[in-house]
């Protein structure tokens, strides 16, 4: 489980803002129900251009809805080149902060703002326009949705430096994997036009699990992370054994026989382990070790 602070949970639990604006003057969706978050913003300006109201609707984790809230609660007021300058990190700030895993959550926010606002400039300039979706420039990550554009934004806003840190931030390569050397590319871009910055130090090593420990977070990461894509294709994953640091698994449903069942055990399930779990963790299809005895 997420270890939330207060202001976290509070947020979560008591959502402010959360509605609908009927003839609203901005209206942006970004995500989809499919990757698992979605959010929908919009705003209402004043006679002096400032946003007198603004509602949210998400579906997502606690971190979103808190993500959303705090949003909400921080551009009210603002004019709308003010509320373009509010960065992700400033959403997590007010928050108090979130988990790595989830800083997702406040680009989904931010990223939601932006579109409104174009939505709201493209409807002041004549231009039709629908209030659904955001429509960017070159799709990299097709199970999540993250555009190019997107990537580059979050690298530079926040100074991401590996593909790990990419995927906390976007969820981009959180899914097959296929997109991760496109990552690794404008990865590179980005920093050859960046000031170099201090080496980051190495994170503390995790403190030790016990075997049950490791059982239970393996389990509560197949229930979260793994088995909600499998499940999209007719899926599913089943946790056998844990030895030591092998995770012994059984493939269901359309995985028990896919051509591609190695592809996915390797660099959908063991790598989402390995992330939530310990780096550590090499994961099996049971069948093979039955096949090898």
């Amino acid at each position: 489980m997420w270890d939330y602070n207060e202001t976290v949970r509070d947020h979560f639990l008591n959502p402010r803002n959360v509605g609908d604006i009927k003839e609203a003057d901005g209206v942006g969706l970004v995500g989809s129900m499919a990757c698992g978050d979605a959010l929908k913003l919009m705003f209402k300006l004043d006679d002096e251009g400032r946003i007198e109201d603004v509602k949210f609707q998400t579906f997502g984790c606690a971190s979103a809805i808190a993500s959303s809230s705090a949003l909400t609660e921080i551009i009210k007021g603002k004019t709308l080149d003010e509320a373009a300058e509010v960065t992700n990190q400033e959403i997590a700030d007010f928050l108090g902060g979130l988990p790595d895993q989830k800083m997702h959550c406040s680009v989904m926010g931010r990223d939601a703002m932006l579109v409104a606002i174009d939505n709201y400039k493209k409807k002041q300039n004549g231009v039709e326009t629908k209030d659904e979706v955001q429509v960017d420039s070159d799709l990299v990550c097709a199970c999540f949705g993250v555009t190019h554009a997107e990537i580059e934004r979050a690298i530079k806003e926040n100074k991401l430096t590996t593909v790990e840190e990419v995927t906390n931030f976007t969820k981009a390569g959180g899914g097959c994997g296929g997109c991760v050397p496109q990552i690794e590319e404008i990865l590179t871009e980005v920093s050859s036009t960046l000031t170099p910055v201090p080496i980051k130090k190495d994170k503390p090593k995790k403190k030790k699990l016990t075997t049950i420990q490791k059982i239970q977070l393996i389990q509560e990461t197949i229930e979260r992370e793994i088995r909600p894509q499998l499940k999209k294709d007719g899926g599913d994953i089943e946790l056998v054994d844990l030895d030591g640091s092998l995770v012994i698994v059984s493939m269901r449903g359309n995985c028990a026989h896919c051509k591609v069942a190695t592809f996915t055990l390797k660099n959908v399930v063991e790598r989402k382990l390995r992330e939530f779990v310990s780096e550590d963790l090499e994961v099996v299809e049971a069948a093979t070790l039955e096949e090898e005895a």
